[in-house]
């Protein structure tokens, strides 16, 4: 029990005594080794105190950098990714078009409205001749007109549209001379001119000229009815414009097509009729619907020259019931009805050319009513499972 405090005094006392012999120039060899010895002990004892704390450190990194790739097995999730994963969709709002629809649903509910409850439009006498027979006959010569001068007038009007393409000057110059004179002159003055053909000629004579020789001679105004007087007045005008119209369609195509086919030596016959005119049709149905439509309203004016057509017919049963409103409207009616199947064919029609220029054909209306047919069965089907489910998950509660 005694020694060891000894052994530490003493051991204190050799380390103050290294200490002042180092500063001293004769200090005794013991006190050197001594010192020396515990001098070399102190940087063993930092470097295994450094090597122990490094270690240790080491270790605890270690352990730090296994925890952390614990952590991270599991897949990253991107924070931007997160962040909008928590954002909340909104539908776009358009004031603007709900306040036009808003309009337009007033305006609507009010002509309707009062097309149902003014007694003045005298709904029953409408019911009462519209379908009568002197109105059916009168309708059935309407289509008869529109028919025979829409014929005339397209069958010319693509003529006139490959002369005015053609590179002949002279029929070029027919071709716009033709349309000059017909597009600057009313229709109403071109039906009573080819009606009163018969004051200007008296006779309509056909033979071989600067001879005796007669094929055909006959009286022009045997020949000229109010029918043929309304299909040339009508299909000379309406060819006209038609020509125009199927020229620009034809200028629509690609000049590279034509290059192709006449590298291929095709004839340009099958040029024109096999490979531009197709393609051009897209360009010009909804012009030439256009002006069929108006071609059927056109007939109305064909009263001027006495032709028992639609209107003709309702202007002399007003004329002799008095009935001038009711009568109109249903001609108003019946026009009504032919534009909106014609309407309906040029949507067909455009349809069917579509086919070579869009890689899927746009939904008819039947095939669109079916679709929303099986959406709202969709989303109803749908409001019954989400209703269904709190009910389910309060009884599994309980």
């Amino acid at each position: 029990m005694s020694t060891t405090p000894t052994l530490r005094g003493h051991e204190a006392a050799s380390a103050a005594g290294g200490s002042t012999a180092a500063d001293s120039a004769d200090a005794g060899h013991g006190t050197e080794t001594g010192t020396g010895t515990t001098s070399g002990n102190a940087p063993d004892s930092g470097r295994d105190a450094g090597s122990s704390h490094e270690s240790g450190s080491g270790r605890d990194a270690g352990s730090g950098r296994h925890a952390e790739s614990g952590r991270e097995t599991g897949p990253r999730i991107d924070p931007a990714l997160a962040e909008t994963s928590r954002l909340r969709i909104v539908t776009a709002r358009h004031p603007g078009r709900i306040a036009l629809t808003v309009l337009a649903g007033i305006v609507v509910a009010v002509i309707g409205v009062s097309l149902l409850t003014n007694p003045r439009w005298e709904w029953g006498v409408v019911g009462e001749w519209f379908f009568a027979v002197s109105i059916i006959r009168g309708l059935l010569e309407t289509l008869k007109l529109t028919v025979l001068a829409g014929v005339v007038g397209f069958g010319l009007g693509l003529v006139l549209a490959l002369m005015r393409l053609s590179g002949s000057g002279l029929a070029r110059g027919v071709s716009w001379t033709f349309s000059w004179v017909f597009r600057s002159t009313p229709l109403l003055v071109q039906l009573l001119l080819w009606y009163n053909l018969g004051y200007l000629y008296q006779r309509v004579v056909i033979g071989i000229p600067f001879t005796d020789a007669t094929l055909f001679d006959a009286r022009t105004s045997d020949l000229m009815t109010p029918l043929l007087a309304a299909i040339l007045g009508l299909g000379l005008h309406q060819a006209a414009y038609a020509s125009e119209l199927i020229r620009g369609g034809i200028l629509s195509v690609d000049a590279g097509q034509l290059e192709a086919a006449s590298a291929l030596g095709i004839p340009a016959r099958d040029r024109s009729l096999r490979i531009v005119l197709p393609q051009a049709m897209r360009a010009i149905l909804p012009g030439a619907f256009n002006e069929i439509i108006g071609l059927v309203k056109g007939t109305s004016v064909v009263f001027v020259i006495a032709h028992a057509e639609l209107f003709f017919t309702i202007q002399l049963i007003y004329g002799r019931t008095q009935e001038v409103l009711p009568m109109l409207l249903v001609a108003t009616l019946w026009y009504v009805v032919i534009t909106s199947v014609l309407s309906i064919a040029q949507y067909y029609i455009e349809r069917h050319y579509a086919k070579g220029a869009v890689r899927v054909l746009p939904p008819t209306p039947l095939q669109r009513l079916r679709a929303a047919i099986r959406r709202d069965a969709h989303h109803a089907a749908a409001r019954r499972d989400a209703a269904r489910r709190p009910a389910d998950s309060s009884e599994a509660s309980l």
